[in-house]
C-alpha cells in the first residue's frame, strides 16, 4: 500500500522492496537497439525471467515488482530522457523505500570497458555518463551499485554521442546480446550473496 507524499509523489507505507532494479536508456523506437539503451534489455530480460510485466508509473518510469529467491525486487526503466534520469530515479528510491542506496542498482552502458564485458561497482566516478550523472545531482551521493556494460570507446570523442546513439551492429550484436544475460544473471547474484561476494564473482570472470 502506498500514499500521496511530497510533491505528490507516492511514499512507501509498506514492506520496502530488497532491491530497486533502473535500467537506463532513452525512450521510444529511435534508441532501440542502441548502445546507450543496454540498461533497458537487461531490465526488460529480467522482468521476462521473473513474470513481470513493466507498465506506466507515477515517478516517470516503466515499473513492476517481481519476486526473485523470495526477495522482493522492483524493476523500472525511466521514461526521461538519459540527461534526466535522476527525475524518475529519484521518486523511485522514495516510492520503494531504498534507504540505504546499497539497495540501487543501476544498469548501464559503459565506454571504459571493451563491448560485452560486464562489471560490478558501488560508487566511484561517473565516466562522463549523463545519466549517473542526473542521478548523483538528485540522490546527493554516487554510493548505488552500477552494473556496467561495455559498450567500447568511439573512434573520437567528438563522436561519442553517435556511438552510443546507434544502432548497433553485427559485429558487436552477439557480444552484447550475451553481456545482458551475464548482466541480469548479475543482479539475481548480486541479491542471492551481496555485492561484494558478487563483484568478486562477477569482475573476475570479465575479460580484461
Amino acid at each position: 500500500m502506498a500514499r500521496t507524499g511530497r510533491d505528490g509523489e507516492r511514499s512507501r507505507t509498506g514492506t520496502p522492496a530488497d532491491l530497486l532494479v533502473v535500467g537506463l536508456g532513452n525512450p521510444g523506437r529511435d534508441y532501440a537497439g542502441t548502445r546507450h539503451n543496454v540498461g533497458f534489455d537487461v531490465v526488460d530480460l529480467l522482468a521476462s525471467r521473473h513474470g513481470g510485466r513493466l507498465r506506466a508509473g507515477k515517478e516517470r518510469a516503466l515499473v513492476d515488482e517481481v519476486r526473485i529467491d523470495g526477495r522482493r525486487v522492483a524493476l523500472a526503466e525511466p521514461t526521461t530522457f538519459m540527461n534526466l534520469s535522476g527525475d524518475s530515479v529519484a521518486p523511485l528510491v522514495r516510492r520503494f523505500g531504498i534507504t540505504d542506496l546499497g539497495r540501487l542498482v543501476v544498469v548501464h552502458d559503459e565506454l571504459d570497458l571493451p563491448v560485452g564485458d560486464v562489471r560490478l561497482k558501488v560508487g566511484g566516478g561517473l565516466a562522463g555518463h549523463n545519466g549517473l550523472r542526473s542521478i548523483h545531482q538528485h540522490l546527493h551521493s554516487a554510493d548505488f551499485v552500477r552494473v556496467r556494460l561495455g559498450v567500447g570507446r568511439p573512434p573520437s570523442a567528438e563522436r561519442g554521442a553517435d556511438h552510443v546513439l546507434s544502432k548497433i551492429g553485427r559485429a558487436d550484436r552477439d557480444a552484447l546480446d550475451e553481456a545482458v544475460v551475464r548482466a541480469a544473471d548479475a543482479v539475481e547474484l548480486l541479491l542471492q550473496v551481496g555485492v561484494d561476494a558478487a563483484m568478486n564473482r562477477v569482475n573476475t570472470k570479465s575479460p580484461q
